[in-house]
């Protein structure tokens, strides 16, 4: 039995709604999709399951809206009743591709937009609904994650708001530190990996993959990024490199003290496949200077995942990487905002996390344990028998 058909032997926390904002229009749709058709199916197997209210339904999406006034001011807006509903808010803060008119003006949506909505939609719920998560993939303010000066510590103070809000549960994915969920120690917050989505992209995308410790390596760009490396290297049992910045505190560029040089630990990667494991690719110069340092330590194909493509500075660095043949495939999720100069190119995988999403919003709707979902060891083991990898 399929782990989502054995929810049919439990009773729902509430009736599902999910409230997908317009920056994540588009998952909502695939996420209401996957569930749709999964409770049919229960419906027609389980007795039990269609006789709960609401719970067999042709959608679940709320439908809601952010209109704006002439002068950038906005309000949040349900369109039906949320009452006694057990709510999943979606937002994507990184969707940038939203515009709204200022006097006239054209501003493209910030990320602090996108909180705000997502508080205004939360405010019209107005304690109406049985439970209120948010599932926000990009944690907003996450790389505000701690004080290094006198500084504001954007990340915690969001999410000490929310809850205050009401929200019972956070969810997001590869939060840049998940120690930041210390800021609300008395609520639910879960970071996600998508180690299973990218394993399984991988193995789909290249057909002569070798995944052992003689012919693959998994590196770290950076020392923040080793807790994520040191797990795929410990699922897929081979060995592990790393890289550290160094840096030229006397002075700082862009709000950041410059990179000098990327020093290497690790074995020897002559002839290997390498995996370059990180949380995100904004510019993408560090990314690009990492495997530049391990071209020149005879690496074979270099593979770029990470969890969100931002891509801030475009793709046309990138694509010399790739004309170059220092990067063979570049790796993101869906997560974020995917314009069509990122999807058009050859060497980008885009990593689909719909029905991930769907799995987990489903199963915390039945109130059961999410915790398989969170440690996927066992599904990537599987993928890797499929394959013959194993």
């Amino acid at each position: 039995m399929k782990r989502h058909d054995k929810l049919a032997e439990t009773i729902p926390y509430g009736t599902l709604g999910i409230l997908a904002l317009e920056s994540s229009r588009d998952m909502g749709n695939r996420v209401n999709d996957y569930i749709v058709e999964w409770r049919k199916e229960r419906a027609r197997k389980q007795t039990t399951a269609s006789s709960f209210a609401g719970y067999n339904r042709d959608s679940f999406i709320i439908t809601s809206a952010c209109p704006r006034f002439g002068s950038g001011e906005a309000k949040g807006i349900i369109h039906e009743s949320v009452r006694g509903d057990d709510i999943y808010l979606l937002v994507d803060v990184c969707n940038y591709s939203l515009t709204y008119t200022v006097c006239g003006q054209t501003n493209h949506m910030s990320p602090d937009d996108h909180y705000q909505d997502l508080k205004r939609i939360i405010a019209a719920v107005g304690g109406k609904a049985r439970r209120i998560t948010v599932i926000m993939p990009f944690l907003y303010e996450s790389r505000q994650h701690r004080r290094s000066a006198r500084e504001s510590l954007d990340c915690a103070l969001a999410l000490q708001e929310l809850t205050q809000m009401g929200v019972e549960s956070i969810i997001t994915f590869d939060a840049h530190d998940p120690r930041v969920q210390n800021a609300i120690p008395l609520k639910s917050f879960e970071t996600v990996q998508p180690a299973y989505q990218f394993i399984k992209a991988l193995l789909n995308h290249v057909e002569d993959l070798k995944v052992d410790a003689q012919h693959m390596m998994v590196i770290s760009p950076d020392e923040g990024a080793m807790g994520r490396a040191v797990y795929y290297a410990n699922v897929l049992g081979i060995d592990i490199g790393m890289f550290y910045k160094r840096r030229d505190y006397s002075r700082i560029v862009d709000g950041r003290n410059p990179i000098i040089a990327h020093e290497f630990l690790g074995s020897d990667l002559d002839g290997k496949d390498v995996i370059i494991i990180d949380d995100m690719i904004s510019s993408g110069e560090s990314m690009i200077d990492v495997a530049t340092e391990l071209k020149r330590r005879k690496a074979r194909r270099i593979f770029v995942a990470a969890t969100f493509g931002l891509f801030t500075n475009g793709m046309e660095k990138f694509d010399a990487a790739h004309e170059a043949g220092l990067i063979d495939k570049v790796m993101t999720t869906n997560l974020v905002y995917q314009p069509e100069e990122v999807l058009s190119r050859d060497y980008y995988v885009s990593v689909d996390m719909s029905k991930y999403i769907a799995l987990l919003i489903d199963t915390l709707n039945h109130d059961q344990s999410i915790s398989e979902l969170l440690n996927p060891a066992e599904r990537i083991h599987e993928i890797l028998r499929k394959y013959g990898q194993i």
